[in-house]
């Protein structure tokens, strides 16, 4: 056994310490760069499900990044792939875009930023009555326009390969054409003071152009966004209307939030089944 773990290096037992599993993980994801949650499992001689309690601590410990099937170093200047973003955190996207889909009133005009927790809204939104939609996301644009009768307008501009994203001074001109009723954007991170974070320039001007031009504006982000420090400072938290989110965040933010009025949506936790008597 002892040759064994010296030829892995990180080799621990099942009765190690949640410590002692960190220290390894942290070891072999910056020896890697990204290493799958089952490579973990069976390095540590773990389960899956207990990998991924590590991996969620060590995320909220800002220590790494959560992907899709793993875990990597987590970057200022570079954000996670498309492919992962759309995967992580699905379900907990699915009940922050279903709580903000219940404050959009039917005939409303909304814009629709780029974003997976964005995209999710679009879909939680088809069920909506006369929304007039302007996008610079053509996945928004595409699934709206194929599933519902909403009238949807593109802000025109360059469309970004990886993500479908619609960016550029053109973009930028084209939502400040418009005024409308709600904008719903995303953010890459959220710092302890409520700066706004995010990695792209282009995408950062088609945000602030929102916010200038939404009567009301709701961000939307997991809990993941508030242990992320992109390079890019975006705007305030302060500066919009409504924080939806999965969890509870940070002391230091609900004090923001608190101190400038902007509305906190939690979803409701799920009902535990009552045992029959």
């Amino acid at each position: 056994m002892l040759a064994k773990q010296a030829v892995l290096g990180f080799r621990v037992a099942m009765s190690s310490t949640a410590e002692t599993r960190h220290r390894a993980i942290l070891s072999l994801v910056r020896s890697q760069g990204f290493v799958s949650s089952d490579a973990l499992a069976a390095q540590l001689e773990v389960s899956v499900q207990t990998i991924r309690r590590d991996l969620d601590q060590l995320q909220e410990d800002r220590q790494l990044v959560r992907r899709h099937g793993g875990a990597g170093l987590d970057s200022s200047i570079e954000n996670v792939s498309y492919a992962d973003r759309k995967v992580l955190y699905g379900a907990e996207k699915v009940a922050i875009a279903e709580l903000v889909a219940r404050h959009i009133p039917p005939r409303s005009s909304v814009f629709i930023n780029i974003g997976t927790t964005t995209e999710a809204v679009a879909r939680a939104l088809a069920g909506h009555d006369g929304l007039r939609v302007i996008t610079n996301n053509l996945h928004v644009a595409f699934s709206l326009s194929r599933t519902t009768d909403f009238e949807v307008n593109i802000a025109g501009g360059r469309v970004r390969n990886r993500d479908g994203g619609v960016i550029g001074p053109l973009t930028t001109e084209a939502i400040d054409t418009y005024r409308f009723d709600y904008g719903i954007i995303g953010i890459s991170g959220i710092d302890e003071d409520g700066a706004l974070l995010d990695f792209d320039p282009d995408e950062i001007r088609a945000a602030r152009a929102i916010l200038r031009n939404a009567r009301s504006v709701f961000l939307v982000a997991d809990h993941s966004k508030f242990t992320r420090r992109p390079m890019l400072r975006m705007g305030s938290i302060k500066e919009v209307t409504a924080l939806f989110t999965d969890r509870e965040p940070p002391k230091a933010i609900q004090a923001i939030l608190s101190e400038h009025g902007v509305m906190l949506y939690l979803p409701a936790p799920p009902q535990k089944a009552r045992k029959r008597a």
